[in-house]
């Protein structure tokens, strides 16, 4: 058994780490047995799962986001600490097989077919189009090229390798909240201060404080800070504005073991154990620990400019008013249930959790008082989210589906594909006959109705993980993420979905994406 395949230098390794033993053979028994795929039952759609908001509704989210608001409830918290590398997969991948590239290789390998060539052959031609070009055309200049003359050189390798690597903008290695995505008035914004003007607008206080939580790799708060201290002070002035940041690490406890494809764990050249990033569900500890009471959470490259930003500011504050409400009438259904728990009261709050969080017990549970009050008070004193979700556009992806837990109850939860079973026919036409997608568009309620900051690890369904075939050193292994920050770590939260448009939704994938329209200033 996985707890076996331990020795005593794995518990000195494991110890010095500040990992649990316990969870530690707990990863090895699921990397060797595999939890079952999520079930679906049914995809949520509008009127099913999904609130679609009529203009009286957002009037009233709008008016109770004004007043949590300005009470000074709300916290921004941005994950932060994923490198960009992915982002330049094109140009990395080119620039590796082709160290001399110029413009006429290039439309060569264009000619021929090549998917990274075109790509790279888009950045090209469009590359005055980029707000990094200012900086780029600096550290170019520092190492002796002239950016317009590389240009009409077609010095295509030049060009990109000052743009990626170490001895220029290093964009390649730098979080994406680092890279300029966005040209602004007062010049280049990065994503991480479109993130401040964003919060500025849907989280600030009264007397204009506005918190932000961010998550950084320790090897990058250097450079946030220098980053903040530069611009931070004229986003203030510009915004009136006192913007409260802090940052917080994915700690290493949070890292998940590997197996071998023979299920043992998997061991580096010095024999020790491998551990690797938890995933982006390591940070529900960081999110739980932020000190928020209402938490906006949004991705790092889901960003636009100023121009575009009315529908993203409108729908977050009706996000955050629809919480705000929601919670409300929680918080009172529990005082009641606390002061007088008759049938009456009981009956109220479980109306409020079907009708509001469309949850019901399940069959074959007690009909007595006591039995329905502990169900009521139990499902109604938990964590809260209000989700956006955009239509699906293209090929479907991860998103709301009712899903029946190990409980027995039906509930509304976000599901990746890659926890639906690809095999299963049924399962496969419920995912490509969803219809609403999730954006990672969440506010969320973090303390009860008596202040306490919840637990948040209470309600992670640990079986929602992730597994993964990777490699490290030449060899194959399986890799271990933790349930997924809005999928299976928030569970066991009670959860609304609330349909929002598109125009929400413009994450910045590549660095193709920043030559779309939703990335460019405006035009005429």
């Amino acid at each position: 058994m996985a707890e076996e395949l331990l020795r005593e230098d794995d518990q000195q390794q494991i110890r010095a780490r500040g990992v649990g033993e316990d969870d530690v053979r707990r990863q090895l028994a699921i990397l060797r047995n595999p939890p079952p795929y999520t079930r679906l039952l049914r995809a949520c759609a509008a009127g099913d799962g999904i609130r679609v908001l009529d203009e009286a509704e957002v009037a009233t989210a709008l008016a109770a986001h004004e007043s949590a608001a300005a009470a000074g409830r709300f916290t921004c918290f941005v994950p932060a600490s994923g490198a960009a590398t992915r982002m330049f997969r094109a140009l990395l991948s080119m620039l590796e097989r082709e160290p001399q590239l110029d413009a006429v290789r290039l439309e060569q390998l264009v000619a021929g077919g090549d998917k990274d060539a075109r790509e790279v052959q888009e950045v090209w031609i469009s590359l005055a189009r980029f707000a990094f070009v200012p900086a780029l055309r600096e550290v170019l200049a520092r190492h002796g090229h002239d950016l317009d003359a590389a240009v009409r050189a077609g010095d295509v390798a030049t060009v990109l390798d000052a743009l990626l690597h170490e001895h220029g903008l290093d964009y390649a290695s730098l979080p994406k909240g680092l890279l300029a995505f966005h040209r602004a008035a007062e010049g280049p914004r990065t994503a991480c201060e479109e993130h401040l003007v964003d919060a500025a607008s849907y989280a600030r206080a009264a007397d204009g404080a506005v918190r932000l939580h961010l998550t950084v790799s320790p090897q990058h708060l250097a450079g946030f800070r220098t980053l903040l201290a530069r611009v931070q002070p004229e986003h203030e002035r510009r915004l009136g504005a006192r913007f409260t940041i802090a940052f917080s690490h994915q700690e290493p406890a949070t890292d998940t073991v590997a197996v071998d494809l023979d299920g043992n764990p998997f061991r580096d050249a010095d024999g020790r154990l491998l551990f690797r990033p938890g995933g982006h569900g390591a940070l529900l500890d960081n999110l739980g620990r932020c000190g928020a009471d209402l938490a906006y959470v949004k991705n790092i490259d889901n960003v636009v400019p100023d121009h575009l930003k009315g529908p993203v500011v409108h729908w977050k504050k009706v996000l955050g008013g629809l919480l705000a409400m929601l919670q409300a009438k929680i918080f009172a259904a529990l005082r009641r249930l606390d002061e007088s728990p008759d049938a009456a009261a009981v009956d109220a709050a479980l109306a409020l959790l079907r009708d509001e969080l469309g949850i019901a017990p399940a069959d074959g549970t007690a009909a007595d008082l006591a039995s329905r009050r502990d169900f009521a008070r139990a499902r109604l004193d938990r964590p809260l989210r209000v989700c956006g979700m955009v239509p699906c556009e293209g090929d479907p992806g991860g998103g709301p589906f009712w899903v029946r837990g190990r409980n027995g109850e039906a509930s509304p939860q976000i599901v990746e594909t890659a926890q639906i079973d690809a095999t299963d026919p049924e399962q496969q036409a419920m995912l490509a006959g969803s219809t609403f997608f999730n954006p990672v568009d969440l506010a969320c309620g973090l303390r009860n109705h008596r202040g306490e900051p919840f637990d948040l690890a209470r309600h992670v369904d640990p079986e929602a993980v992730f597994i993964s075939e990777k490699s490290s050193g030449g060899r194959k292994l399986r890799a271990l993420e933790r349930p997924g920050l809005w999928n299976g770590s928030m569970a066991d939260w009670s959860t609304v979905f609330v349909a929002v448009p598109t125009a929400t939704f413009n994450p910045v994938k590549t660095i193709n994406d920043l030559l779309e329209p939703q990335h460019q200033p405006p035009t005429g």
